[in-house]
C-alpha cells in the first residue's frame, strides 16, 4: 500500500478496538495459554519491557521493520523481535522505553516516531517478560544504523506481504518449554517468527485488516 494512503487511515487504527486474547491465542503456543490466561496472578513481578512496531515509507511504499536478534546465552538468542528493549527507572512511561529502544537499536530518533496506539501488553513465560508495544509511524523515509551488540540485522516488511495469509505457517520447535512442538508463526523472509512476537503481530494484522476492510 502507498505509505500516504496508509496514512488516511492513521485515525481509524488509533480509534479501533483492540481484540487481545482473542488475537494473540491464534498465534500462541498450546503449552503456553495456561500461563497467558494466568500471568498476572502467577507472576505479581515481571520484569518491564516496551517494543515499536513501527511502519515507515520505502520507495513510497508501506513498510514494518522488525529485527534479527544476535545468538547469545539466553532464551531469546536469533530470535525475530520488534526493536524495543527493558524499562528503565528513568523512563517516564513504557512509550519513552520504546522510543529509547528503538533508537538505540535501529538508529531512528524519538522525534522522527510517532506513536500512534498501545497495544495489548504481552506475557512472556520462558523470560518473565511484560511487554508492552506501541504502534508508532514515521513520515519520511528512514535510515537504519543498527546497534551490532544486539541486531545481526534487519526485516523491511512490506504491508502488502504482512496483510497476507500465506505467511501464516505451523512449525515444528524446540523451545525452552518443550521439545519437537508444533507451534503457530508466521514465515518472513526465511525466519520463523514464532511466539510473543507473532502474538504481537497478530494482534496488529486483525487490526490493520478490520480497519482496511471497513473502509472499503
Amino acid at each position: 500500500m502507498d505509505f500516504q494512503h496508509f496514512l488516511e487511515y492513521v485515525p481509524h487504527f488509533a480509534q479501533a478496538k483492540l481484540p487481545a486474547m482473542e488475537a494473540h491465542l491464534k498465534m500462541a503456543p498450546f503449552e503456553r495459554m495456561e500461563s497467558l490466561k494466568n500471568a498476572f496472578s502467577e507472576n505479581k513481578d515481571p520484569r518491564l519491557a516496551a517494543v515499536m512496531m513501527l511502519f515507515y515509507p520505502k520507495n513510497g511504499m508501506t513498510h514494518l521493520v522488525l529485527i534479527v536478534r544476535n545468538s547469545y546465552e539466553g532464551v531469546h538468542s536469533g530470535q525475530i523481535a520488534f526493536p524495543g528493549g527493558k524499562w528503565e527507572t528513568e523512563d517516564a512511561d513504557y512509550s519513552v522505553t520504546a522510543l529509547r529502544e528503538t533508537h538505540e537499536e535501529v538508529g531512528i530518533l524519538p522525534n522522527q516516531m510517532e506513536i500512534i496506539k498501545l497495544f495489548t501488553p504481552t506475557y512472556i513465560p520462558p523470560s518473565n517478560f511484560m511487554v508492552y508495544p506501541f504502534f508508532g509511524i514515521c513520515k519520511e523515509e528512514v535510515c537504519f544504523v543498527l546497534d551490532p551488540t544486539e541486531v545481526s540485522s534487519i526485516i523491511e516488511l512490506p504491508l502488502s506481504v504482512f496483510l497476507s495469509d500465506k505467511i501464516i505457517i505451523e512449525a515444528n520447535m524446540t523451545t525452552s518449554y518443550a521439545t519437537n512442538i508444533n507451534v503457530p508463526a508466521f514465515e518472513i523472509e526465511g525466519h520463523v517468527v514464532w511466539g510473543a512476537t507473532a502474538m504481537m503481530l497478530s494482534e496488529l494484522k486483525d487490526v490493520l485488516k478490520s480497519v482496511l476492510d471497513s473502509e472499503k
